[in-house]
C-alpha cells in the first residue's frame, strides 16, 4: 500500500510541476492596450499586475486569457459597463492606498488616456 501511495504522490507532483511550468510560460504580453470606451484608452502593464497581484484568477475569473475579452464580454452583455474596473482594478488598487502599500491610480483619469 505504500508504494501504490508514493507512486500516486510522486504522479501528482509531477504534474503539478508541469502545471506550474506551464502556466509561468504562458506570461502574456507586457503591457495590454485596452479599449476604455468614451474616456480612452487603457495601456494595461500586465507584467507589473501579474507580479503584484500573483494570482491570475483575481482577474482572469472574470474574463478569459484571450485579446479583446473584455470588450467581447460586455457586447454581448455578459460583463457590466465598467464592472472589471470597479470591481476589480479600482478595489484593489483602493485597498492598497488603505493599507498604506504602493498602488496605481484610484481615479479613471489615471489609467484612462484621452483621445487626441
Amino acid at each position: 500500500m505504500r508504494v501504490k501511495t508514493f507512486v500516486i504522490f510522486v504522479l501528482t507532483a509531477g504534474f503539478f510541476m508541469i502545471g506550474i511550468s506551464v502556466a509561468s510560460q504562458d506570461q502574456g504580453a507586457k503591457k495590454i492596450n485596452l479599449d476604455g470606451g468614451a474616456k480612452g484608452a487603457i495601456d494595461f502593464p500586465h507584467h507589473v499586475h501579474q507580479a503584484a497581484v500573483g494570482d491570475c484568477d483575481v482577474c482572469h475569473s472574470s474574463f478569459p486569457k484571450v485579446t479583446g475579452a473584455i470588450k467581447d464580454l460586455k457586447n454581448q452583455k455578459q460583463l457590466k459597463k465598467k464592472q472589471v474596473m470597479t470591481k476589480t482594478c479600482l478595489k484593489c488598487h483602493r485597498a492598497k492606498k488603505k493599507a498604506g502599500e504602493k498602488t496605481g491610480p484610484v481615479s479613471c483619469s489615471g489609467c484612462h488616456v484621452k483621445k487626441a
